[in-house]
């Protein structure tokens, strides 16, 4: 299952959560930010191929819902309502990601 983590600006929140659960089982994940000066721009071939997206705020889920025809089911765009306001592997934005994150890829990879 391939998911795709989005921020902003794909500096801070997304990648870290890409590098936290780049190994865990059963998904292939990869980040992308919002802004189109970002390192990885959100691109509608991403979108389109992702099974699950976690939008960091609901701003940047609205952005998905309107602007990309070819994504998930609004289902499975979920936000995680994690603000800005953290630093790239912060210990407590690692820690919020995996109380927030693993509960919903273990419900959705034991329903597959």
């Amino acid at each position: 299952m391939k998911v795709l983590f989005v921020c902003t600006a794909n500096k801070l929140r997304s990648p870290t959560a890409e590098d936290v659960f780049r190994d865990y089982p059963g998904i292939e994940a990869v980040s992308a930010g919002t802004d189109a000066e970002a390192p990885r721009p959100l691109t509608k071939e991403l979108v389109a191929s992702a099974d699950l997206i976690f939008a960091m705020e609901n701003h940047h889920r609205e952005r998905i819902r309107k602007k990309y025809k070819q994504r998930p089911t609004d289902s499975r765009i979920i936000t995680l309502h994690i603000p800005d306001e953290y630093e790239r592997d912060d210990p407590e934005l690692v820690a919020l990601l995996k109380e927030k994150v693993e509960p919903r890829l273990a419900s959705i990879l034991s329903d597959s």
